[in-house]
């Protein structure tokens, strides 16, 4: 949490000049205490905040009573924590919560009470505490995997609502495309390629073209028309990228045109593409952490490869590879040769790439496949880019 985070999320008092709102407004970045130099004491709300803030983020410097010992912290106490909980959804927005969630994580080191129900249940949850539950998977409890799942199942469901309809939809519309036919009916001609397959039929006494030959998109069919393999790196710093993954993997295998596989790997490899109807039971089939070995991962996926013309396979990795990376990188030239369309994404979150072996992406780039971060809005372009087999829009460093 920064200062700014503070500043921009904290409320306004009335009746009050913009001088002394500024002035509060550093009272609460600083923290008080006499080093501060802003001479300002906090009241009612202000210090209640401050102290929920101060538990967090607090140094050494003085309360909101301007004594030493501002900083309380959260400690182990459980009831504390719920209470914390509580106060922070009382001050904050929700974004600003589940940042001060995660800080708290990372920060204090509560992770372990995470493991308990009551604690679950005081959470707001977003896509980076599911990363964190599933971490915990296999240390969890079994009083406490139920509320669990109710958390990551809230989670999937918010975001199949906010990515399922126009992913459908833009898919749809590629796999139409893709198909093309050659006596389309009026509504249904591509003129673009028609005029170009057509250019050595120009009249030029009549400045026209005459179209021998029409070309169309293809009308939907029930008829599966591209498969997809989704090949997910499940190391720890992928946690966000496995989340969007498991529910892209759900909204793809729910389209009749597209048969969907996933697999999930460290150093060992997993298929769950049995459990895609339900995205909750695959993120809970996954083990966050561990090695990686993407050569072995990219083996398996080329067993499942039976059309290779009109096979998409996209690997979601940091691209740090425990195992032979020379097989790895011949497994990728021999799919891109077989006419596979393979797709290297080094995140699949709202992050931005994380840390990757930048020699490993530089050498998918000169086969073909250019590795980049992708976010989850841009997914979908990506995936109708790949069927179409048209340039990939790599979003710009």
């Amino acid at each position: 949490m920064t200062g700014d985070t503070r500043v921009h999320d904290t409320t306004t008092g009335g009746g009050t000049t913009p001088a002394d709102e500024r002035l509060r407004r550093w009272r609460l970045v600083l923290g008080g205490g006499a080093a501060d130099g802003t001479g300002r004491e906090l009241t009612g709300r202000d210090a209640a905040m401050d102290r929920t803030l101060g538990a967090l983020y607090g140094g050494d410097g003085g309360g909101a009573d301007g004594k030493a010992g501002r900083a309380a912290g959260l400690g182990g106490s459980a009831p504390q924590v719920a209470r914390w909980l509580g106060d922070i959804r009382t001050y904050f927005p929700t974004s600003v919560v589940q940042v001060m969630q995660r800080d708290a994580i990372d920060r204090l080191g509560l992770s372990a009470l995470l493991l308990e129900p009551e604690m679950l249940e005081a959470v707001e949850a977003d896509v980076h505490l599911v990363g964190t539950l599933l971490s915990l998977n296999k240390a969890m409890p079994e009083t406490t995997k139920e509320t669990a799942r109710a958390v990551v199942r809230k989670v999937v469901e918010d975001l199949e609502k906010k990515l399922a309809t126009r992913t459908r939809a833009t898919l749809t519309g590629a796999l139409d495309r893709s198909a093309r036919i050659s006596r389309p009916r009026h509504r249904d001609i591509d003129w673009d390629r028609t005029i170009r397959a057509n250019l050595k039929h120009y009249l030029p006494e009549h400045g026209t073209i005459v179209p021998e030959r029409l070309i169309g998109y293809g009308r939907a069919s029930r008829a599966v028309k591209k498969d997809v393999v989704l090949c997910i790196d499940q190391s720890g710093s992928m946690a966000a990228s496995v989340v969007y993954a498991s529910v892209f993997g759900a909204v793809l295998a729910s389209m009749r045109s597209i048969d969907t596989k996933l697999v999930v790997f460290d150093t060992a490899v997993v298929d769950l593409t049995d459990q895609l109807d339900d995205p909750v039971d695959v993120l809970f089939g996954t083990q966050l952490g561990g090695g990686t070995d993407i050569n072995r991962a990219l083996a398996y996926c080329q067993s499942l490869i039976t059309r290779p013309a009109d096979t998409v396979v996209v690997l979601i990795s940091d691209l740090y590879e425990g195992g032979i990376r020379d097989e790895m990188l011949k497994r990728v030239a021999a799919m891109k040769g077989a006419g596979v369309q393979f797709v290297a994404l080094l995140a699949l979150s709202d992050e931005g790439a994380p840390s990757y072996d930048r020699e490993h992406a530089a050498a998918l780039a000169a086969l073909g496949a250019p590795a980049f971060a992708c976010t989850p809005d841009l997914f979908p372009e990506v995936m109708a880019a790949a069927i179409e087999k048209r340039e990939l829009p790599v979003p710009e460093a």
